[in-house]
C-alpha cells in the first residue's frame, strides 16, 4: 500500500498533477510514519499546490486592480468573489498540511 502510493505520488509529481501527489501523500501519512523521502515527496506536493495557487492569486488581484482603475465596478465585484475563492482554497491547502504535520 505504502510503497504503491510513494510510487503514484511520484507520478503524480512527473506529470504535474500536484492535488493527486498530496493525495496519495496523505494516504501514506495514514498508516505509516513519513520517511526523509516521504517528507520531500509531501513538500514538493504542497509547495507546488501552494504556489499555483499564489500565482493565480497574484493574477487575480492584478486584473482587479485594473479594473479598479478603469472603473468597472460590475467586473471588480465578480473578481473580488474570485480572489475570494481562491484565498479560501489556499487557507484550506496551508490548514491541510499543518494538520498532517500536527498529526504526525
Amino acid at each position: 500500500m505504502v510503497d504503491t502510493a510513494v510510487y503514484m505520488a511520484k507520478v503524480a509529481e512527473q506529470a504535474e498533477r500536484y492535488d493527486e501527489m498530496v493525495s496519495h501523500m496523505k494516504d501514506i501519512t495514514k498508516h505509516v510514519p513519513l520517511t526523509l523521502v516521504d517528507r520531500n515527496l509531501l513538500s514538493v506536493a504542497f509547495k507546488n499546490l501552494i504556489g499555483a495557487r499564489r500565482a493565480a492569486w497574484r493574477i487575480v488581484s492584478s486584473i482587479e486592480e485594473k479594473e479598479i482603475s478603469n472603473n468597472r465596478e460590475n467586473r471588480v465585484d465578480n473578481l473580488k468573489v474570485y480572489r475570494a475563492k481562491i484565498e479560501k482554497e489556499l487557507n484550506e491547502t496551508c490548514a491541510d498540511i499543518f494538520h498532517i504535520l500536527d498529526d504526525e
